[in-house]
């Protein structure tokens, strides 16, 4: 896959919720870029789809086709049965992680996207070069703030 770029994305979470993180492997022809970061206190399912958001964030071009593979099957359905859009219709009522799906929803449209489902920790290479990664994240000193979680569980909407 010369003409497209082809995007690795994983999430993890230590506790559910707990501190959590995410990886990225982005490839293009020989190039290829590597993207971490941790949280406090996340979810694993926000992770998940977290990682496809900011990978999509880092693209600067819509010249070429997207392919995304990921091990979530969360967020790999909901876009590909096109659940989010009813969810949107619905105003997101009694949907988790509004904030995020709402970003991914304003992402979308300027990429032509195509997912991939992969089975997680059955040896994918860059499947396991993402855990890795969201794992090393998840466990670093070095956490942000998940704020649209954080604020969501101070409203009580969690």
């Amino acid at each position: 896959m010369t003409n497209c770029i082809q995007i690795y994305t994983d999430g993890s979470s230590r506790g559910n919720p707990g501190p959590g993180g995410f990886g990225i492997v982005m490839k293009f022809g020989t190039n290829e870029k590597t993207v971490s970061k941790g949280f406090r206190l996340t979810t694993n399912n926000r992770m998940e789809l977290w990682a496809v958001i900011h990978a999509l964030e880092l693209v600067n071009t819509n010249k070429y086709p997207i392919h995304i593979y990921s091990d979530s099957k969360y967020v790999i359905e909901a876009i590909e049965k096109r659940w989010v859009w009813g969810w949107e219709k619905k105003g997101f009522k009694g949907k988790k992680n509004e904030d995020l799906w709402r970003k991914y929803l304003q992402l979308h449209p300027k990429y032509t996207l195509t997912f991939h489902w992969v089975k997680g920790h059955a040896g994918h290479p860059e499947n396991e070069r993402c855990d890795f990664l969201a794992v090393e994240a998840a466990t670093s000193s070095n956490l942000d703030i998940d704020e649209g979680y954080e604020n969501a569980k101070r409203l009580g909407l969690l």
